[in-house]
């Protein structure tokens, strides 16, 4: 008899429980009962900004080496904004045939703290690049410094990429620079993205 009244208090208390946890949540959180843990955000300034990046685009790509001439290469990149407005999508293409290289950046805009924050993968190794802002937009350029995560955070190099848009949207320029203990810059890598004729101009 005992035995009995514990089971069925103990089912008195789980499925008072469950019937209490599946009554359905009260206000915003009925629709949307995530936003109770991960609050929805809406696009601001930064997005307005990356924007004006959408589009096909020629692309040169230069290095320069610690020693010796720049090498320069062509390419083609395609941007579009993805997730409603909140992301910008580069898909890039260097090369031809056995030498051809694809990579892909994803980058996004935290109206909150007014941080863009970039993620880089390319077909040439397995490992992902992460860039993030150390001072908030100022409306005219975009400027991410490397982060590394883990571990290789102590070992990684430092380095800073400004991408500035130019020629009333008809160019894009990013320029890396690799920072040394000093905090001198030096030159790593341009690439110059020119607007293709046939790619319409996004809205201002």
């Amino acid at each position: 008899m005992t035995r009995f009244v514990l089971l069925a208090g103990f089912a008195m208390v789980v499925f008072g429980g469950l019937a209490g946890s599946s009554q359905p949540p009260k206000g915003d959180d009925k629709k949307d009962p995530q936003a109770k843990f991960e609050p929805r955000s809406k696009p601001g300034e930064g997005q307005k900004f990356l924007e004006k990046f959408v589009g096909d685009w020629d692309v040169v790509k230069t290095f320069h080496p610690r020693t010796g001439d720049p090498v320069r290469g062509t390419g083609t990149c395609r941007q579009t904004m993805i997730h409603a407005g909140r992301f910008l999508q580069s898909e890039f293409t260097f090369g031809t045939g056995a030498e051809k290289t694809t990579g892909t950046g994803l980058i996004g805009f935290e109206p909150e703290t007014g941080a863009f924050t970039s993620s880089w993968v390319d077909s040439r190794q397995t490992r992902m690049s992460f860039r993030q802002s150390g001072e908030k937009f100022d409306g005219k350029k975009i400027v991410l410094v490397g982060k590394a995560l883990g571990e290789a955070a102590r070992d990684a190099r430092r380095s800073q990429t400004v991408t500035t848009l130019e020629e009333d949207g008809k160019t894009i320029v990013h320029r890396q620079h690799a920072i040394d203990a000093e905090g001198k810059e030096r030159l790593v890598m341009e690439l110059v993205l020119t607007r293709r004729p046939d790619s319409p101009k996004p809205n201002k």
